[in-house]
């Protein structure tokens, strides 16, 4: 948690961290539902940033100094399990908000294609049975509550494709 306040990694420094695609006008009713889309004056890279420095203000205070990640996995998940019942109060930023994003990209990352970083192996897609970017399923489409039976692909393909040079 040291140092959250400078850059908080490549997803941020894009589109995505800045919200270019939203709408990001007020006014702005956190009570809205879902399907109303955010309802934050806060980007996600500001969100991040603020809701970690907060967090780290809380742990340290409430921890005796220790940083979150000094803490034991019993008394993180604690925390995380405050913040997701809004039950944790931070500094300027509403935790359960915080929460329901970090599991966003979370979801995100462990379902995404791996050339962006994340479901190494394609364990993700494996875990629910998505064949990935293949080029052709028309011989499966009328195949119902049947297995596919080929790996996951990439859109890089698979490392078996890559020739391997001695």
């Amino acid at each position: 948690m040291a140092g959250v306040s400078g850059d908080c990694g490549p997803m941020f420094a894009g589109p995505y961290g800045s919200a270019r695609g939203l709408y990001m006008r007020p006014p702005f009713d956190e009570s809205a539902p879902a399907n109303m889309g955010p309802q934050s004056p806060l980007t996600p890279a500001m969100r991040y940033r603020l809701s970690l420095a907060a967090l780290d203000k809380h742990c340290t205070a409430a921890f005796a100094g220790k940083h979150y990640h000094q803490l034991t996995p019993q008394q993180q998940d604690a925390l995380i399990h405050q913040m997701q019942s809004n039950a944790l109060k931070l500094d300027r930023v509403n935790g359960k908000a915080f929460f329901e994003q970090i599991l966003q990209n979370t979801r995100e990352g462990f379902f995404a294609d791996p050339l962006y970083g994340g479901n190494r192996d394609m364990v993700g897609w494996k875990m629910v049975g998505f064949p990935g970017a293949r080029y052709d399923y028309r011989d499966w489409i009328e195949k119902h509550n049947q297995k596919y039976p080929r790996p996951p692909v990439s859109i890089y393909g698979r490392p078996a494709w890559t020739p391997q040079h001695s």
